[in-house]
């Protein structure tokens, strides 16, 4: 009766950390996406239609305009726009290596950071299944080495409690490394626009 009593708890226990775990991947993952789409432009076309309003205040010289136009855009490229605007005179080659430094530190980084907690996740959901499924056959030859008649409604149980934590763990993982894959194709994305962008803005600063 204690070992049941003790594989019972452990089993709440389990289902317990594993929502908890799910809620947190889920939540991560609403976080990153977030971040990753106030961040960049959604295509090139929107990019492009920025930086043609951008374009002829720095032909003209009117930087300050340029920096108002920047600061009321909070996406990335438009703030390392506002950057090298206000840091013009450093000289191109100088801004240009600020400008990767800022993006890399700035927006890559605290992005990955967030990332690495949904990777974290992906990683742990399988790992707590594999933990109750280790439980579940522990119950079960538990309770064939009785030496007494073999209660098999409560073999049953315990094996399919190892069932279920198993599928519950993937059923965590497998939509959330979806779910990262795709984040990661559009960080990617914004990697090409931004580049892109930067490239562009340089012309027009020189």
């Amino acid at each position: 009766m204690q070992f049941e009593t003790l594989f019972t708890l452990v089993g709440y226990i389990i289902y317990t950390v594993m929502a908890i775990v799910a809620l947190w991947g889920a939540f991560c993952v609403i976080l990153v996406w977030r971040r990753v789409s106030t961040t960049r432009f959604r295509n090139e076309q929107e990019q492009d239609a920025f930086m043609n309003e951008l374009e002829p205040l720095l032909r003209t010289r009117a930087y300050e305009n340029a920096s108002a136009l920047c600061d009321d855009d909070s996406r990335a490229l438009p703030q390392l726009a506002m950057f090298a605007i206000e840091n013009r005179d450093m000289g191109p080659q100088r801004v240009e290596r600020q400008l990767v430094e800022r993006f890399q530190l700035d927006v890559l980084s605290d992005i990955e950071h967030r990332l690495s907690w949904v990777s974290t996740v992906i990683k742990s959901a399988p790992m707590i299944g594999l933990l109750g499924t280790v439980i579940g056959m522990m119950g079960a030859f538990a309770n064939l080495s009785t030496g007494s008649k073999v209660d098999t409604g409560k073999m049953a149980e315990d094996i399919m409690f190892a069932l279920i934590t198993t599928a519950l763990g993937l059923m965590v993982a497998v939509p959330l490394l979806l779910c990262r894959e795709g984040i990661a194709l559009q960080i990617r994305k914004m990697e090409d626009l931004v580049a892109t962008g930067m490239t562009r803005l340089m012309e027009m600063l020189r």
